[in-house]
């Protein structure tokens, strides 16, 4: 008997069968969307009258390493709130609107429980989010990926005024810079944790307010869109940084000026306690832990003095959010001090 696709790893007749049971959850509700599964590429009506000089925001992102946590510890559906979390938050402190997101699956082997909770997790995570999953590509490659194994991806389209673009560009000496709470490590500094887990296992054992430490390790990426969109325009907001690799310094510096610094008075960061114990197992140096994690701070924003109380008030129906630091003339464009 000859050779097959079947026999290679790849079942058609499977994964078309799982892709016919995800299609109610493709852009659900969404009139814009004008297509479902089926076709070569997704539609979407982009008019908007509203808007003088549309542009529009893309952004891909991928949840790292800790998607393979999230296959080891049962974290399916979440790990898909983190990748479209933090891939929203990415193009809403642009000052955008979500539109749509697709989505990319690759894996060894089609598993069906695994793929249509994969799918559901990032259609709701997109409609809490306020967009639609419009559509993506689920790729089976055995032999290129081991049973068990799941890369994910994601992309986001939004939708801006040219006039309205926050960009930081505004931001001026005297502005105060405003920190908004994480709930732990969101996507990012998983190598390293995953790294600790291995050379010291009784972390394991630790537990955090009542939790796990898995489980405080594996709360979902922060969604901002919501507590920043009533902000985009005449709020006082200069800029705003989403904080993933690279911590506050790597991120908050690519929307400061030239001659400004934040300077950001380290000591006022609320930290969540798992980056205490993190700290502690692995023996990590402040600095490291400041490029590595977001220590607390999962979004920073920038705002003129006069506006910052209002901003501060607002934002904390979400989130808790306080002040960290004021912008001066400078040459480094971030620095912590105390």
């Amino acid at each position: 008997m000859g050779l097959t696709y079947k026999k290679a790893g790849v079942d058609i007749n499977k994964t078309d069968g799982i892709k016919k049971d995800v299609g109610a959850m493709i852009g659900a509700g969404d009139n814009r969307v004008l297509n479902g599964l089926g076709p070569f590429a997704s539609l979407y009506d982009i008019n908007f009258p509203e808007i003088k000089n549309p542009v529009l925001v893309l952004k891909s992102e991928e949840p790292g390493s800790k998607q393979k946590l999230a296959v080891e510890y049962g974290y399916i559906e979440s790990i898909c709130h983190d990748m479209v979390n933090h891939l929203i938050n990415d193009i809403a402190v642009m000052g955008a609107r979500p539109l749509a997101v697709l989505d990319t699956i690759v894996c060894g082997e089609a598993d069906e429980t695994t793929i249509k909770g994969l799918i559901k997790g990032m259609s709701e995570a997109c409609a809490d989010n306020e967009c639609s999953l419009v559509g993506g590509e689920t790729s089976v490659q055995p032999g290129v990926l081991g049973k068990g194994v799941y890369i994910l991806s994601s992309t986001a389209a939004g939708i801006i005024d040219r006039d309205d673009v926050i960009d930081g560009s505004a931001i001026c000496a005297g502005d105060a810079v405003l920190a908004v709470a994480s709930n732990g490590l969101h996507t990012n500094g998983y190598s390293l944790a995953r790294m600790i887990m291995a050379e010291k296992p009784e972390i394991l054992n630790e537990t955090i307010n009542g939790e796990t430490f898995v489980e405080a390790l594996m709360k979902p990426h922060s969604a901002y869109y919501k507590s920043i969109k009533g902000l985009f325009k005449d709020s006082g907001v200069t800029g705003f940084a989403h904080i993933t690799g690279g911590g506050i310094e790597g991120n908050l510096s690519r929307i400061i000026p030239g001659g400004l610094c934040a300077e950001i008075c380290a000591g006022k960061l609320k930290t969540p306690p798992i980056f205490g114990l993190l700290k502690q197992y692995g023996h990590i140096p402040d600095d490291d832990m400041l490029r590595t994690f977001n220590c607390g701070a999962g979004l920073v924003a920038v705002a003129r003095p006069g506006a910052a109380e209002g901003i501060v008030r607002h934002i904390s129906k979400w989130y808790e959010c306080y002040e960290i630091g004021k912008v001066r003339e400078g040459d480094k464009k971030v620095k912590f001090v105390n």
